[in-house]
C-alpha cells in the first residue's frame, strides 16, 4: 500500500515517528509536513532526533489565523493527494494541518485514519476541540488511545469505526529516552544536575497572549518557594520582558528545548506545570506529577488516577494547591504498549 502522513505541528512529528517505522517495514510512506510550525525546534530537530525519514513534501505553510491556515494547507495538500493516489492517509491529533489533511482526503473519497481519535475537552472556545470532533466524524477508522475515547465514540454514534490501540506516545518515549540518555547533555549544559526543579511549560493564547494573565501566572508561581525552570517560546519572552517580569528569583527562562534535551527535563523533574494536553500525558508516562493550568483535560484518566490536578489559574486554590499535591503510589498502565503495531495491523485490515 501506499500512505500518505500529514503532520505539521510539534507534537505530531514525535507521534509519526514510530508508526512511520512500522510502515516502511511493508508499505510505502509519503510524508507531507505543512509547515505549520516552521520553527527550527518545532521541525527539523525533531526530524533529526526521532530519526525520522525527510518530508516528501513540504508546503510551507506557516502562521495566520484559523481559517486562513486550515484554507491554506487544505489547497496545498489537494493536488498532492491527486497526484500520488495513496491507499491511505494518516492525520493526528486536532490541529488545523490535522483537519485540512482529514477534509483533503474525504473529499478525494481516500481512507483515512486519525490517531489519537476521539478525545473531548467538551470545551468548544477551543480551536482543538472543533479540529477533533470534525476529523472523528468524517474519517474512516478512528485510532483511539483510551477506554474514555472509546466512550466519546459510543456516544457520538462512532463506535463501529473506532478501536482502541493505545497511545503512541508511549513508543515516542521509549525511543527518545533511550536515545537522549546517550547523546543529550542538557543537565550538565544547564547547570541542572543533582539539583531539584520544576519543570513549566505555558503556550495557549488565553495565558501566554494576555499580559496581565502571564503576570499573574508566573507572580503567583514564584511564590511557591520551588525552583521552576521555564523554557520560554521568544514571542512570550518579548511579552515577559515588556511586563518588567524578568526577575522573579524562582524562576529561571530557558531557550526552547529539542525534543530529546525536554525528554531528559521532564524525567529529572520533581514535578511539571503546564497548560498543554500532550505534555500531560508524558508526565503520566513518565510517572510524574503534573499540575495543569486549564479547567479541563482531554486526559480524564490521569486526573481520575490521581497524577494530574486541574488548577485554573483563576481559581482561589491557585497556586498553593500545587505545594500541597502528591500522587497516589499506584499508577495504573492506561496507554498501552507497542502502540505503533497495533495501529497498523487495524489499518492492514481495514
Amino acid at each position: 500500500m501506499k500512505i500518505v502522513q500529514i503532520v505539521g505541528a510539534r507534537p505530531q512529528f514525535v507521534k509519526l515517528a514510530p508508526l512511520s517505522r512500522v510502515i516502511r517495514k511493508a508499505h510505502q510512506e509519503i510524508i507531507i509536513h505543512s509547515g505549520q510550525h516552521y520553527d527550527i525546534q518545532m521541525n527539523e530537530v525533531f526530524f533529526r532526533d526521532m530519526e525520522i525519514p525527510d518530508p516528501d513534501y513540504n508546503l510551507n505553510v506557516g502562521s495566520g489565523t484559523q481559517g486562513v491556515q486550515t484554507a491554506e494547507i487544505l489547497a496545498a495538500i489537494e493536488p498532492i493527494l491527486i497526484d500520488e493516489q495513496p491507499d491511505w492517509v494518516i492525520v493526528y491529533g486536532d490541529t488545523n494541518t490535522t483537519l485540512a489533511g482529514a477534509l483533503a482526503a474525504a473529499k478525494l473519497h481516500i481512507k483515512t485514519a486519525h490517531v489519537e481519535a476521539c478525545l473531548r475537552s467538551f470545551n468548544r472556545t477551543m480551536p482543538e476541540e472543533i479540529n477533533r470532533i470534525v476529523t472523528d466524524h468524517i474519517s474512516d477508522v478512528l485510532l483511539a488511545p483510551t477506554d474514555t475515547a472509546i466512550a466519546n465514540a459510543r456516544n457520538e454514534g462512532l463506535q463501529d469505526k473506532c478501536y482502541l490501540v493505545g497511545d503512541v506516545m508511549v513508543d515516542s518515549l521509549k525511543f527518545g529516552l533511550a536515545k537522549a540518555h546517550r547523546v543529550s547533555d542538557v543537565m550538565s549544559g544547564l547547570k541542572l544536575e543533582g539539583s531539584k526543579y520544576s519543570l513549566l511549560t505555558l503556550h495557549r493564547p488565553y495565558n501566554v497572549d494576555d499580559a496581565a494573565n502571564l503576570q499573574h501566572i508566573l507572580s503567583n508561581l514564584n511564590k511557591l518557594g520551588r525552583r521552576i525552570i521555564f523554557p520560554v517560546h521568544p514571542r512570550t519572552r518579548n511579552i515577559i520582558q515588556q511586563l518588567g517580569a524578568t526577575q522573579y528569583t524562582n524562576i529561571s527562562y530557558i531557550e526552547p528545548q529539542a525534543y530529546l534535551d525536554f525528554l531528559l527535563l521532564m524525567e529529572h523533574s520533581d514535578m511539571i506545570l503546564s497548560d498543554s494536553g500532550g505534555i500531560q500525558k508524558e508526565a503520566y508516562i513518565l510517572k510524574k506529577p503534573c499540575v495543569t493550568l486549564r479547567y479541563e483535560t482531554e486526559w480524564t484518566e490521569t486526573v481520575t488516577s490521581g497524577w494530574n490536578l486541574l488548577l485554573p489559574t483563576n481559581s482561589a486554590e491557585f497556586p498553593l494547591a500545587a505545594n500541597s499535591f502528591c500522587p497516589p503510589e499506584s499508577h495504573p498502565e492506561i496507554f498501552g504498549t507497542e502502540v505503533a503495531e497495533k495501529m497498523l495491523e487495524v489499518i492492514d485490515e481495514a
